[in-house]
């Protein structure tokens, strides 16, 4: 291997060699193929401006013909400015693409009527549901498997729209009218079941009401258990419940907890910083406040965010506090107040939009 004492001397022995030729001879093809390649470019351009500046001066298919160009913009009057040759290519380019785009539909005029579907016509499903024979998802069950009909005729579509002159059946019996919207506020006792059935033959919530309400198909939103009291909510508006119970629209829950003996700061702070079932469920933070009573045991007053099953009962189980009482006496806007155990009141106007707004619905 041949050693160079300079740099210099390296580059002159390279140039030599016939591989340099061959690199250099590589390099201006390739400088070469660029060169035409930039050129190929600039002519395509060019040709493509031409035949717009072709399109613009014949474009007279049709209703559609070019506006005239202004006096300063006219090829007869250009001296062969830049800007002058600029604009009005541009205005040829702009008047070759409103010829090409489609024509939208023209607006309606205001003596053109407008067809709106009547006020007094409603979904086939929506009116099964609310005449209280079931929800609207096992009306659309109902109607794909044929069960119901309109003025005699089989109908399958849940979206059909019928008014109030058409007679709708389900399975051959004519269906009930529209039941009034109702919202109840019970104080569930203890020892009642917060559900719409039980199969042990219990007292649930919806017992307490039937004999003031016959027929009208009402079902508690949420749950307290059996040996839990306080505040539910019984409704048929299915829309609102559902809202209710969804968790993106949980809203918060009040409860007061009698518990035996003094609570520690310790397990009220476990509480506050959010802590860990024993099944393994993770809690949010809970707002939690003491008080002494005279007896010698502590009332909590405790702020829910979440819906986990029996939270407050398996949250003192935990911390080793024993239970003598659990009453939920607010849910959101909704206040308890008064009302006495078993006892229960329809919602006031102002609640029921304070509610409705609290869960998105207007």
């Amino acid at each position: 291997m041949n050693k160079f004492t300079s740099k210099k001397e390296a580059e002159i022995s390279v140039g030599t060699h016939p591989l340099a030729d061959a690199a250099n001879q590589w390099q201006r093809q390739a400088r070469r193929k660029r060169e035409e390649a930039a050129q190929r470019a600039l002519t395509e351009k060019a040709e493509k401006a031409e035949k717009v500046e072709v399109g613009a001066d014949h474009l007279s298919s049709g209703d559609k013909k070019l506006a005239p160009l202004p006096s300063s913009l006219s090829p007869k009057q250009d001296h062969g400015g830049d800007s002058a040759r600029s604009s009005w290519r541009q205005a040829g380019r702009e008047e070759l693409l409103a010829w090409r785009r489609p024509s939208r539909r023209p607006p309606l005029s205001s003596a053109e009527p407008v067809q709106e579907i009547p006020s007094c016509e409603r979904r086939l499903n929506k009116v099964i549901a609310e005449a209280g024979c079931c929800s609207r998802r096992k009306a659309d069950e109902l109607i794909f498997a044929g069960r119901v009909s309109v003025n005699g005729e089989v109908e399958r579509q849940a979206g059909r729209r019928i008014s109030l002159d058409d007679t709708v059946c389900v399975d051959g019996k004519p269906l009930a009218r529209a039941q009034q919207m109702l919202y109840l506020m019970l104080h569930k006792p203890v020892q009642v079941v917060s559900t719409a059935a039980d199969p042990q033959g219990r007292q649930t919530v919806l017992s307490l009401v039937a004999r003031e309400f016959p027929g009208v198909r009402l079902f508690p939103v949420g749950r307290l258990d059996y040996f839990s009291e306080g505040l539910i909510l019984l409704t048929n508006d299915g829309r609102l419940a559902q809202r209710l119970m969804h968790p993106r629209h949980h809203l918060p829950k009040l409860y007061e907890v009698l518990v035996r003996n003094v609570v520690t700061q310790k397990a009220l702070q476990t509480m506050r910083s959010g802590m860990r079932l024993a099944e393994g469920e993770e809690l949010l933070p809970v707002e939690v406040t003491a008080r002494s009573t005279a007896s010698g045991c502590t009332l909590l007053r405790m702020v829910l965010r979440q819906g986990v099953n029996r939270q407050i009962r398996r949250m003192c189980r935990d911390l080793g506090l024993t239970i003598l009482r659990l009453r939920r006496v607010a849910v959101g806007p909704l206040q308890l107040g008064t009302l006495a155990p078993g006892h229960y009141r329809p919602l006031e106007e102002a609640e029921l939009v304070t509610l409705r707004r609290a869960v998105g619905l207007r």
